[in-house]
């Protein structure tokens, strides 16, 4: 039994790229909060890569049949109850952001139950649609029937997440996942589109409800208003046209930050957007700042080893025998294919900005330790599969 060395080596290299650049871009959020030494982002992110090599290391080697099992359920319970209780823990105990709970204070770092969570989430549907979704042709009835428990627990997840958390991209990309595992397990095409259409219903009720999402969209709208309506005649382009949006700093800096970039970039360290004009460079627009510094060239150069990582655990999820083992590689692949396209998309203004971590790279321990133990156990489950 042979681990995929490759998809261990790629994730290394992106989680490398992660800590050099949670140095290069976090220089002006250290500047700001004078309690933070100069190395403060780095150190933290640096120790944290080096644990999430390791993790995935050791989760590697251990036997698939003995410990994958209670490894997933482990982390499906343990971080869905951590998320109902932190909203009742003191603010002694917790971070909060934008007036929610999102972090639960421990000795030395912060901890984010729903990066884990999402994790144990894959690993709780895999097993359970290996057990209750085969291939055999049903009514859309009774497929409803069977996807119904899963909507419960996904709704449960949309309360603790997007209400409680104020988070609606973590749904957004739970709620992708859910609809394609479900499809890959056996259901219809009817019953994917049916789960479609509920999950942008759900998310149509949470904008509309939120005044805080509602000014993300205006915001994403004013960046591309004038190219959209520019297609139109003027007369139709003027009724449709929105006046008094939000002004867009941080969508235009991102765009002028990647411009500014170009073909090879201004040097490692020397990005001028991260200087105040774009704030949480070193998270949400990670990968604006990294443009700005290493230009197109250098970015796609990450986005290739991006789409090796995806390519081994798909190449993982078609070779396993295991049903549970297929459908697990193939959420984790959609998780972290989801979250950077996503952020990819948010920072270029194609989609409204969801506030997505891109995986391996923005700066943030309990993203970058949760995707490290998916892609360690998607390691060792690659014991399993026929790589040859």
């Amino acid at each position: 039994m042979h681990t995929d060395k490759f998809l261990f080596l790629f994730s290394v290299f992106l989680i490398s790229v992660g800590v050099i650049f949670s140095l290069s871009l976090s220089t002006f959020t250290v500047l700001l909060h004078h309690g933070y030494g100069e190395f403060h982002f780095f150190i933290r992110q640096l120790f944290v890569g080096i644990l999430s090599i390791f993790v995935m290391w050791g989760l590697s080697r251990l036997n698939p049949d003995t410990y994958f099992n209670p490894i997933g359920f482990t982390l499906f319970f343990t971080s869905l109850i951590l998320m109902s209780v932190m909203h009742f823990l003191p603010e002694s105990y917790v971070t909060a952001a934008g007036g929610a709970k999102r972090w639960i204070r421990l000795p030395g770092f912060s901890l984010a139950p729903v990066e884990f969570f999402k994790i144990g989430f894959v690993y709780f549907l895999s097993w359970s649609f290996a057990r209750k979704l085969n291939e055999n042709k049903k009514s859309l009835k009774e497929e409803v029937k069977l996807i119904l428990p899963y909507v419960a627990v996904f709704l449960i997840a949309v309360y603790l997440i997007a209400i409680l958390q104020n988070d609606l991209g973590q749904v957004v990309v739970l709620a992708l996942t859910l609809a394609v595992m479900a499809f890959f397990a056996g259901t219809s095409a009817k019953l994917f589109i049916l789960t479609i259409l509920g999950a942008i219903s759900v998310a149509t009720i949470a904008i509309k409800t939120s005044a805080h999402r509602i000014l993300r969209i205006k915001t994403w709208w004013a960046t591309i208003q004038d190219m959209v309506l520019s297609l139109f005649p003027k007369s139709i382009a003027d009724t449709l046209r929105v006046k008094d949006l939000p002004e867009p700093y941080q969508i235009t800096h991102s765009l002028n930050a990647i411009k500014h970039g170009g073909l090879f970039g201004t040097g490692l360290g020397s990005g001028t957007f991260k200087l105040g004009f774009l704030s949480e460079v070193h998270t949400d627009f990670a990968l604006a700042g990294m443009t700005e510094e290493i230009g197109v060239v250098g970015v796609s150069i990450v986005t290739f080893v991006f789409i090796a990582v995806i390519f081994r655990i798909f190449k993982i999820a078609n070779r396993s025998d295991n049903k549970v083992h297929y459908l697990f590689a193939l959420g984790v692949g959609l998780l972290i294919t989801s979250s950077f396209l996503m952020n990819a998309y948010g920072i270029t203004s194609i989609i409204p900005i969801k506030g997505i971590a891109v995986p391996f790279l923005s700066y943030g321990g309990s993203s970058l330790l949760a995707t490290a133990v998916g892609i360690g156990m998607v390691l060792m489950i690659s014991k399993k599969a026929d790589l040859k």
